[in-house]
Formats: C-alpha cells, sequence, structure tokens
C-alpha cells in the first residue's frame, strides 16, 4: 500500500459521506470498495483519482469544507435513516441541500440551531470538547428554582454515574409554573440539559439551542437555513483549525 493519499475513513468523511467513525462500519459491512476492490480495513489509503464507491455508488473527490445554519423545529429526528420511521431532518432538507451531515444532535424535541457541514472532518472538530466551542440554550422547564441552585452546575455535577462538566446557566424569569433559564455547556452529552434539570427538580418543556460557539440562530426562521460563509468560517475556526480541515 502506497504511503500517499489518506485514510479512506477520513477521505469519506471530507466527501460528506459519513463521520469517520460511521465510515469505518460502512468498511466493516464490506460495502467500500476502491478500483473494483471490497476494503477491509479503514486504514487504506486512497487518492482522487481512485475508483472509490459506497455500495455501488461512487464517491466523488472532496468539495471543501462548507456550514449552513438550519433553524431545525421539533419533531425532527437528527439522523438520515430513523429506525421508528420518523421525519428526520434530512428528508426535511432533501433537495435543499447537497449531502449534509449535522454537527451533533439535537433530540426529536429539541429546536432551534443545528450546524450542517458537507464535510465530515469539519464536523468532527466542531464536536470535539477541546475545541472549546459552548452550545447555549433556553430553557423553559416546569418548576420552581433558584439562581443559587443553577450557581452550584458550575463546577460540573455527577447524575446516575455519569460526569457532567461545567455548565453555566441563569435563571431568567419564572412565568406561571415554569422556569425560564438560559444555559451553556461545552461538552453536548446526550439528553444533558434535560438530565441535569431534572437533577434540580425541573421538567424541560421546552427547549432551544440559541448558539453553537460564535454561531448563533438569530432570526433565521424555523425550517430555513443559510450558509456561512467561506471567509467568515475561516476567520471563526483561526488558521491552525482551518488548515487541519483544508480551508
Amino acid at each position: 500500500m502506497s504511503d500517499d493519499g489518506e485514510r479512506i475513513a477520513k477521505y469519506l468523511a471530507r466527501a460528506g459521506i459519513a463521520s469517520r467513525r460511521e465510515a469505518e462500519k460502512l468498511i466493516e459491512q464490506g460495502i467500500v470498495t476502491v478500483d473494483g476492490e471490497t476494503l477491509t480495513t479503514p486504514a487504506f489509503k486512497v487518492t482522487p483519482e481512485m475508483d472509490i464507491r459506497v455500495d455501488g455508488t461512487r464517491v466523488g473527490k472532496p468539495d471543501t469544507p462548507r456550514l449552513w445554519r438550519y433553524h431545525k423545529p421539533d419533531g425532527l429526528v437528527t439522523t438520515h435513516k430513523d429506525p421508528q420511521g420518523r421525519p428526520t431532518v434530512f428528508d426535511a432538507l432533501a433537495g435543499r441541500l447537497p449531502r449534509v451531515i449535522s454537527i451533533g444532535r439535537l433530540d426529536l424535541t429539541t429546536e432551534g440551531l443545528l450546524l450542517l457541514t458537507n464535510d465530515g472532518g469539519l464536523a468532527r472538530l466542531l464536536e470535539l470538547p477541546s475545541t472549546g466551542w459552548a452550545r447555549r440554550y433556553r430553557v423553559r422547564a416546569y418548576g420552581r428554582t433558584t439562581q443559587a441552585a443553577l450557581d452550584t452546575l458550575k463546577d460540573g455535577v455527577d447524575i446516575d454515574g455519569v460526569r457532567y462538566g461545567a455548565i453555566r446557566a441563569t435563571l431568567d424569569q419564572m412565568q406561571g409554573g415554569n422556569s425560564w433559564i438560559t444555559l451553556s455547556i461545552n461538552e453536548g452529552k446526550n439528553r444533558e440539559v434535560r438530565n441535569v434539570m431534572r437533577h434540580l427538580g425541573l421538567q424541560v418543556n421546552r427547549l432551544i439551542r440559541t448558539a453553537y460557539g460564535p454561531f448563533q440562530l438569530g432570526k433565521l426562521a424555523k425550517g430555513e437555513f443559510e450558509e456561512i460563509p467561506g471567509k467568515q468560517l475561516k476567520e471563526q475556526l483561526g488558521r491552525k483549525l482551518a488548515a487541519e480541515v483544508g480551508l
């Protein structure tokens, strides 16, 4: 095997086919071929001149990394195929965008800002806690709390054997039986906001992501998307991260 080129899993991620981890699973399933030969290892290196196929469909050369803001409505799952047959984000966007993958996920009933990209390497980079990009949410939760109780989250908390990192939370207002809270996290573990609020005796009944790192939901209408200009993306990533994804 030549030392030239890049690993197939990374190549498929950059081509927007899947994340690196998902690309490895495709290889395990035996549906990735290079020049007619079925691959058995994600370490195999490829170049754009090779005939690379996934389940028989040829993979094009990776495009320049692109990023979109999308206002996800509730009622959509963030997956390409849902075993339960529920409507997905990608069904809603079919024909409106090139093939994209999400940066992280928002669960079925969570709405707000979802970042989408054509580049799996960029997705992986922006999901890493080490990148340091905070996710900010507006939370409406049934129950009463105090700022003092929310301040206990600033050093992190253990819930049912899971460690959640530092959480910055501000009590905005009480409205009827609900508390409105602005909350910021850096890791984004599965159902993190809901689990942490439940730990405080609050039941989340509306959850809106308003920002992911420097990118804001702003006035983007529900169900709409907008591409982030390449120059702005490069500036927000900084020279080092931009170079990592080929910008």
